[in-house]
């Protein structure tokens, strides 16, 4: 898929988030992998993304988890007909400090594809809880996002 190129096209996204999410951009956040199944977001940790505690900003946790939700959605929904996507609900638990570069992990690609395939074909909107774990390279748990994204046709 053409959009899957363009999202693992380091340059390209750089452009896209420098000209659509400039946050994303000076944190330097960055798509590690996706395809239609799964999507990773590294969010290093630098004096861009630390808070005064010495650890990273809990926003810009945030901002690169709803970006693996977010992007898993926009790649599912390159080859549907017009669909529009909101976000409607936010929970998140931060379970440690994060001192290093956090990779979110969304790994619902089969359930957003399931759920977009009834939206397409019928009339009622559906909504779908997407949740991003956050883990350092060592595996450790820093945070867990749970994003509700309501889909609906245009």
């Amino acid at each position: 898929m053409a959009i899957l190129q363009q999202m693992r096209n380091p340059f390209k996204m750089g452009l896209h988030f420098f000209l659509k999410l400039p946050s994303c951009w000076f944190w330097g956040v960055r798509v590690q992998s996706i395809d239609l199944s799964r999507a990773v977001i590294a969010l290093p940790f630098s004096w861009r993304t630390q808070n005064p505690f010495r650890s990273t900003y809990f926003a810009a946790q945030l901002g690169a988890a709803e970006l693996s939700t977010g992007l898993l959605c926009m790649a599912a929904l390159a080859d549907k007909p017009p669909i529009s996507m909101l976000i409607t609900g936010v929970n998140a638990k931060f379970v440690k400090k994060a001192k290093a570069t956090v990779y979110f992990t969304c790994d619902q690609g089969d359930q957003l594809a399931e759920v977009l395939d009834r939206v397409a074909a019928g009339t009622e909107g559906e909504e779908l809880a997407l949740v991003s774990v956050g883990k350092t390279a060592e595996g450790v748990v820093v945070c867990e996002a749970t994003f509700q994204w309501s889909f609906r046709k245009k």
